[in-house]
């Protein structure tokens, strides 16, 4: 596993590809349709199409194909030869066009974080979720892959650059999901869930227009996942004065 300074931690906020169902083309609508159905499995009849717009608002930002990020946020530790002490960069990728803020996070990645070999990505569920979500809206965008990203036909060990949270709570146990909230509450730092929460940042983006309050929100997912990392490695949770919060291309 890479030095802590080496390893670029991560979150996304996703939100469905439209306002609303009735915001779809014809064909969208149709796949959508399919998709919600077969989400609600058990039930004999189909969906109603007031059911199936519902199910849109409440469930399409969580799948690549229907839905769009709307930020990323990253964080960068380095150790402050001064003070001795670890500190934190953080910094969101935030924007209503899709396509930007995957460039200028690509970018980032090709500039200083390309080789995998040298350099580990951090994130909560980022093996099943952020990692997956990022590289299929990136090629649904028509941007290439950074090296680290391109995990297509890898094998296990070719991917062990993907540092998962979640995947070092289970301890193998395959069958887990344990949210960022609780391990947060059963390990002692601070929650990152105090603000808004994964079902409301649709609404902060398509309603309140406010994507200011969704990458501080994303951010503070960065920071919680660096201190569970922390804490798994027994190490110092960082405090208040060592969190920078970087704005613009700084």
């Amino acid at each position: 596993m890479p030095d802590i300074a080496n390893i670029l931690f991560l979150d996304i906020e996703t939100v469905s590809g439209k306002p609303n169902f009735d915001s779809l083309g014809d064909d969208l609508k149709a796949l959508w349709t399919i998709k919600a159905n077969q989400l609600a499995r058990g039930q004999t009849e189909p969906l109603t199409e007031e059911e199936v717009a519902e199910a849109y608002t409440e469930k399409a930002g969580i799948f690549a194909e229907f839905g769009k990020i709307v930020c990323i946020s990253v964080g960068v530790v380095h150790r402050d030869k001064a003070e001795k002490k670890l500190k934190i960069r953080l910094k969101s990728f935030a924007s209503e066009n899709e396509a930007e803020l995957l460039q200028g996070f690509s970018q980032m990645v090709f500039k200083y974080y390309n080789d995998p070999n040298k350099f580990g990505f951090c994130g909560h569920n980022a093996k099943e979720f952020d990692i997956p979500y990022i590289c299929r809206r990136l090629i649904i965008n028509r941007l290439p892959l950074p090296a680290p990203f391109d995990l297509s036909g890898k094998k296990p060990w070719e991917t062990k650059h993907i540092i998962d949270t979640m995947d070092m709570w289970s301890f193998g146990d395959r069958k887990n999901f344990t949210s960022l909230k609780l391990l947060a509450g059963v390990l002692g730092f601070p929650s990152p869930k105090d603000d808004i929460d994964g079902s409301q940042v649709g609404r902060v983006y398509w309603e309140d227009k406010d994507l200011r309050r969704i990458s501080f929100y994303c951010e503070k997912d960065v920071l919680a996942t660096t201190q569970l990392y922390l804490r798994y490695k027994l190490m110092p949770l960082l405090e208040e004065d060592q969190v920078v919060h970087v704005d613009g291309e700084d």
